[in-house]
């Protein structure tokens, strides 16, 4: 049963996950208009038999996805480096709060960079033969979406794993000196 001890020292920490899901939707939307602006489209030539690719212009679909897999890293990997320097509130409940805004968020970024890339390449009506015509990028598969918050969480739990403290660092009682060494010396146990 929690008393109103530990439900008062948990609202912060669950203050500060809510802040961090609003946070990375809101990076992540940039990132979205970000990619939707970069995002290469592939050209085709307009024949009798339908279309056909033009040499080359088939790798931007991978272009468009490998793009958007970089913005998903560098914002995960960000977002997770600034989580855990906010010291007073790491744990597992901003760790939740940080998977659950870096999946939302990647999701946000996709569905705000295929908005932009619809924005700038209109649907492609009452195209002639012969036309070159540029196709909108794609996302190609749902799976670059894992991308982001898998490098969040082994960027904070690779963090968590250095940290030489069990409290992470969350404790003022545990301060070290210049040296490193405990604050208070007479805190430490003894040996028999």
């Amino acid at each position: 049963m929690t008393t109103a001890v530990d439900s008062g020292t948990r609202r912060p920490e669950v203050r500060a996950a809510a802040r961090t899901v609003v946070a990375l939707v809101g990076v992540s939307a940039l990132g979205g208009a970000v990619w939707g602006l970069l995002a290469p489209a592939e050209h085709f030539l307009v024949t009798t038999n339908g279309a056909a690719s033009l040499t080359s212009e088939s790798l931007h679909r991978f272009d468009a996805v490998a793009l958007l897999l970089c913005i998903g890293l560098i914002v995960g990997v960000l977002s997770a480096v600034a989580v855990w320097l906010w010291r007073p509130v790491r744990g597992p409940i901003v760790l939740a709060g940080l998977l659950i805004g870096s999946a939302v968020g990647a999701a946000t970024m996709a569905l705000v960079g295929l908005a932009v890339t619809n924005l700038r390449y209109p649907p492609l009506d009452n195209v002639e033969v012969g036309q070159i015509v540029s196709a909108t990028p794609a996302l190609g598969t749902p799976m670059a979406l894992i991308l982001q918050p898998f490098a969040a969480a082994m960027v904070y739990l690779m963090l968590v794993s250095l940290s030489p403290r069990d409290d992470l660092g969350v404790s003022g009682s545990g301060a070290t000196g210049a040296e490193g060494a405990p604050a208070d010396a007479s805190s430490l146990p003894t040996l028999p």
